[in-house]
């Protein structure tokens, strides 16, 4: 049997091995935004490429995305919506077909003007200047344009009604400032498109989409969210009406979680995509887009994580347990990993997600900091003494207590601990929310909650694109929503004294 390093007996012969894992995260209340991109990276996340504004995800970080990704897959499928690919690569002519929506991504496009490379005279590697495109092609920064062109093909008759038709896919956007997970120049999504027979039932498909996002959000990633309805200004470009939540970070600033998007008969007349209804006449269907992306990353670690590392609700974690053995010598190695083995055959029959860490190259305080830092809910060592008393360690990261429990009661403790810790998270989140929100009656009161507090701030306005525009460019906050819950009285907008049908929700956002 191959000698085991041996972490307590210094006569022990080992590999050298760090003492303890060294955080050294930089403090939220010091420097949130450089703590969040030191978590980022230290968490094996995500580290910055080797091209401008984009990332490479690591395995854990995309061994969360992945499990984003499958509840949310889940829940379309439960609705009736299926998943299907389309290309990456958009012709220009197709944008030009709705001017709004080309005008709202027209920045922010990458293009593809020439499909092949030669070396020149001097032995560089230059563009062919005779492999020009006929037409120039659009990389994706969303794909409605495609989708649609598409869609004509597809829809001739009621009978082809609804189509719901999802993708997960990459999209590019050249963004000038970019941050990882937030705000990237490539990043990963799922987008929705449908097309219906009716006004009504777009509609009910927009709002269907908004409450299932929210519904993820706060039951899987423990984050509670304000429903509503973008304003004007803040709308998606080519869309009648654009349905949103909105979360609340720890250092007060707002981040679009989600939106929904129903976009009328737009693209239907852009793209000519008509249906013929049972009496037989010709109408152009309605259409809905809606979409979440790898930015849900971002509102996960803002919303939970703490000094230490990250938090995850376990909802989402991909390993919910993990099971460390601690042991002075190759016998007692033996016997808490096998202990270990036993214990997670048992959990795995709950439906838990455990890993069992019996790497010998790493000293146990050193693997307490790791999963600390990585956010895995529930730590349970195992060592001689459990073993001679039949109790184990149990601690939680949430609250970063331990507790002894016998080992005929873990199973059952820690399905109720995972249970504890994600409902936890969500008060937690839900009373930072609640102290991040407040009421402006007057412009300077809401200029002074901005500056001193920020967070969401509940205030009358007149409804109009110029005085939202003032109150952007005189204090960096914008509309996040008109929410469609709350209050409803009427009143004076804040800085024209005009009418306000109701108070919307100002804030400043990632």
């Amino acid at each position: 049997m191959p000698r085991r390093n041996n972490f307590f007996n210094i006569k022990a012969i080992t590999v050298p091995t760090p003492i303890k894992m060294a955080k050294n995260l930089t403090s939220r209340a010091e420097d949130y935004s450089k703590w969040y991109n030191e978590l980022v990276y230290k968490a094996d996340l995500a580290e910055n490429s080797g091209v401008r504004g984009c990332m490479v995800i690591k395995p854990y970080g995309y061994a969360i995305w992945e499990m984003m990704q499958k509840e949310l897959d889940r829940m379309f499928k439960e609705t009736g919506h299926q998943n299907a690919y389309f290309p990456l690569f958009i012709p220009k002519s197709y944008f030009t077909k709705e001017a709004s929506h080309v005008d709202g991504f027209a920045k922010e496009c990458a293009v593809v003007t020439h499909y092949r490379l030669k070396v020149d005279e001097n032995g560089e590697i230059v563009v062919d200047p005779d492999a020009k495109l006929e037409e120039e092609l659009i990389v994706r920064p969303t794909s409605e344009t495609i989708i649609w062109d598409t869609y004509r093909r597809w829809v001739q008759s009621y009978r082809d009604l609804p189509l719901l038709i999802n993708q997960w896919a990459n999209v590019v956007r050249w963004e000038m400032r970019t941050r990882l997970f937030l705000r990237t120049a490539e990043f990963l999504w799922q987008e929705g498109h449908t097309a219906h027979a009716t006004q009504q039932e777009a509609i009910e498909e927009a709002e269907q989409m908004m409450n299932i996002y929210a519904t993820f959000a706060e039951s899987f990633m423990a984050v509670p969210v304000i429903k509503g309805l973008k304003s004007e200004n803040e709308r998606f470009a080519g869309a009648l009406e654009t349905y949103c939540i909105e979360a609340m970070m720890q250092d007060g600033k707002a981040l679009q979680a989600g939106t929904s998007h129903f976009l009328g008969q737009n693209f239907a007349k852009a793209f000519d995509v008509k249906f013929a209804d049972k009496e037989g006449k010709l109408d152009y269907v309605w259409a809905t887009s809606w979409g979440v992306s790898t930015r849900l990353m971002g509102a996960l670690i803002m919303t939970h994580s703490d000094d230490n590392g990250l938090v995850l609700p376990p909802n989402l974690a991909p390993d919910q347990v993990v099971i460390i053995p601690i042991y002075r010598n190759d016998e007692q190695y033996e016997q808490t990993v096998g202990r270990g083995k036993e214990l997670m055959a048992s959990l795995r029959q709950k439906g838990i997600r455990v890993k069992l860490d019996q790497r010998d190259t790493h000293k146990p305080g050193w693997k307490f900091n790791e999963y600390e830092l990585k956010g895995v809910p529930v730590r349970i060592a195992i060592g001689p003494k459990d073993l001679e008393n039949g109790t184990l360690e149990v601690a939680r990261r949430d609250t970063l207590s331990k507790e002894i429990v016998s080992a005929d009661q873990v199973v059952a403790h820690v399905a109720a601990l995972l249970g504890d810790i994600q409902n936890k998270l969500f008060d937690a989140a839900q009373q930072m929310q609640t102290g991040y929100t407040s009421h402006a009656e007057t412009y300077l009161a809401f200029k002074e909650i901005i500056k001193t507090k920020g967070g969401f701030v509940w205030a009358h306005w007149d409804g109009t694109p110029e005085t939202e525009e003032r109150i952007k460019n005189e204090t960096k906050a914008t509309i996040r929503c008109i929410p469609l819950e709350g209050p409803m009285e009427p009143g004076a907008c804040m800085v024209t004294g005009k009418y306000s049908l109701r108070k919307v929700i100002f804030a400043k956002a990632y």
